[in-house]
């Protein structure tokens, strides 16, 4: 086998929603992320040889996002061999940071290398969003796309899909921090409010705007007024334990903004420069310190770059 015919691939996390751009915008972040390996086999249909990093996710390629998402390219193609899939978790389930997103684009990714590039990484999230599909039961794109193509990515429309790259127009720092508390999904979703107040959606509309203005400018100040989310974060806040005073802590140490990541439980907080960033991850883990929850911490740019080949390892490391 020579090396074409196997690859390894890394895709970021991401942080959705970013306040006011609930289910339409998403940015990706350097750290963490997921890595999968995929190879052509003998063996026809994918199948999954390993996964580590976590425990628990099925081995049957129908009911892993990695194992769905390879099966929709390859049938795409009527890909004539087999392909072997292998995985590296490099974060927990339900995080809020895109834990099935970085798995799905991983493997798009991934298996598209693996079979020549046949589509452009644009064409890649639609494949992606089958494996957030099996994972949470709707195929959303606003963590699958920016995980995929890198920084900032608006989705326009579902139907049809439309999505709108936005790249890194101003650098930013995102501080991101993962309460170590069970918080499901499908909650978040399911103690939102059907209607939305007029007024409310009006501020929503012009803080989304206004967001989008403030990085194609580059204005900071337009950015950290536009974080701020009129609808969804009120009514899921009291899910996430102090949230409401880790937010403040983040503003008060000089972050743009901050707010919840996905549905939850993880915090984000955009800075304009790495230190403040540090900074802002120092005064989160100083509401924590006594509250007995345990955090994992995130420091990292919003990078220009998603999904990439990594390297293309010994087939002795695939063994």
């Amino acid at each position: 086998m020579n090396e074409s015919d196997y690859i390894k691939v890394f895709a970021p996390a991401t942080v959705a929603n970013v306040c006011c751009g609930f289910d339409v915008l998403g940015f990706a972040l350097d750290q963490p992320g997921d890595e999968v390996w995929a190879r052509k086999s003998d063996t026809p249909g994918i199948t999954i040889t390993a996964i580590e990093g976590i425990s628990g996710l099925s081995f049957n390629p129908e009911e892993n996002v990695i194992g769905v998402v390879a099966q929709k390219i390859a049938t795409a193609l009527d890909v004539p061999f087999g392909i072997e899939l292998q995985l590296r978790k490099g974060m927990p389930v339900g995080s809020g940071l895109g834990s099935s997103a970085a798995s799905s684009a991983a493997a798009a990714y991934a298996v598209n290398e693996l079979l020549g590039k046949p589509f452009t990484t644009e064409e890649l999230v639609v494949f992606a969003m089958e494996g957030e599909r099996i994972a949470s039961g709707s195929a959303h794109a606003d963590n699958v796309a920016p995980s995929l193509l890198g920084g900032f990515v608006l989705v326009r429309s579902y139907d049809p899909l439309d999505i709108v790259p936005l790249g890194v127009p101003v650098e930013l720092y995102c501080t991101c921090v993962h309460p170590l508390v069970e918080l499901k999904t499908s909650l978040a979703r399911s103690i939102l409010k059907k209607e939305v107040p007029m007024q409310k959606a009006i501020r929503q509309w012009g803080n989304l705007a206004a967001l989008m203005a403030g990085l194609l400018k580059g204005d900071y100040s337009l950015i950290s007024r536009s974080l701020h989310d009129e609808i969804f974060e009120p009514e899921r806040a009291f899910l996430i334990p102090l949230f409401k005073q880790a937010k403040q802590a983040a503003l008060e140490a000089g972050a743009l903004g901050a707010g919840i990541s996905g549905s939850g439980p993880s915090i984000f907080a955009l800075s304009a420069t790495e230190e403040r960033a540090q900074e802002v991850e120092k005064a989160i883990e100083q509401v924590y310190a006594s509250s007995g929850i345990e955090l994992n911490t995130y420091v990292t740019r919003v990078p220009d770059k998603g999904a990439r080949v990594i390297q293309q390892p010994s087939l002795h490391a695939q063994a």
